[in-house]
């Protein structure tokens, strides 16, 4: 019997859902692998992202834990959180495995240094929060401590408020990808986006107060570089823009 388009259409589909089962599973193996490689460096993970806040504390004092699982838990989840970035470029090569094959020449050429380049960003945006910020805003918090306030953060409390602040900066770090795409795919010009900075520059600081504790000063440590990295994305699509039009031109110009 002669298969019909419509069961090769259903073969097709059942086969691009075996493909994403597939690699869906090789990101966890991915994953789950590097958090048992290291899961026996849990503590040494967790004292390397609070160190900023431990050589803050005034002499003395101490990080604590409230709950009585905390000191497993904490470094275990952090532990999770860790694996899964590291694992990060493997999943994203995954997905962009998937994907691949649906795409144009023009649109591949594009696609990789998109996806290095947000996966670049993203850790800096966690290197920002890290090794920039937290050695700010801790110093500043702790030295505004009222007088007979002994300062002893929860180690659960911070480990919410890293996890926060990390995603919240690494996201933040993606902008100029989405100010990169808005401007390719022809969304967008760069004159009509340059022309909304007032709004971009609020815009940035309501972000910040949603993603960010409540004090102006974490939120500005965010939106700054928010609308640093706005105008990075500006220029990349300027420069992508002119490419374009420059194919554009070439291809209107009659044959010789």
């Amino acid at each position: 019997m002669i298969a019909s388009a419509e069961d090769e259409k259903e073969l097709t589909l059942v086969d691009h859902l075996v493909e994403l089962r597939d690699r869906i599973l090789k990101c966890v193996v991915a994953i789950v692998v590097l958090f048992l490689a290291l899961f026996v460096f849990a503590n040494d993970i967790y004292t390397y992202v609070a160190d900023p806040l431990i050589s803050a504390l005034p002499e003395g004092a101490t990080m604590i834990a409230i709950d009585p699982t905390s000191p497993f838990f904490a470094p275990f989840k952090l532990t999770f959180y860790v694996a899964f970035m590291i694992a990060a470029p493997y999943v994203l090569y995954q997905l962009w495995s998937f994907i691949a094959p649906g795409l144009y020449k023009n649109e591949k050429t594009v696609a990789i240094p998109l996806f290095i380049s947000s996966v670049l960003l993203f850790y800096s945006g966690i290197a920002f929060a890290r090794y920039i910020l937290f050695g700010v805003i801790f110093g500043f918090f702790i030295s505004v401590a009222p007088d007979g306030i002994q300062v002893a953060p929860d180690i659960s409390s911070f480990l919410s408020f890293a996890l926060t602040i990390f995603f919240a900066f690494g996201i933040a770090f993606e902008i100029p990808i989405a100010v990169f795409l808005c401007i390719w795919s022809g969304l967008a010009e760069p004159d009509s986006l340059a022309g909304k900075r007032p709004y971009v520059v609020v815009g940035c600081f309501v972000v910040a107060m949603m993603l960010t504790p409540p004090d102006p000063f974490t939120q500005s440590m965010l939106a700054l570089p928010m609308w640093a990295l706005f105008e990075i994305g500006i220029l990349a699509g300027r420069v992508i823009r002119k490419k374009q039009q420059d194919e554009e031109d070439e291809e209107s110009q009659p044959n010789a």
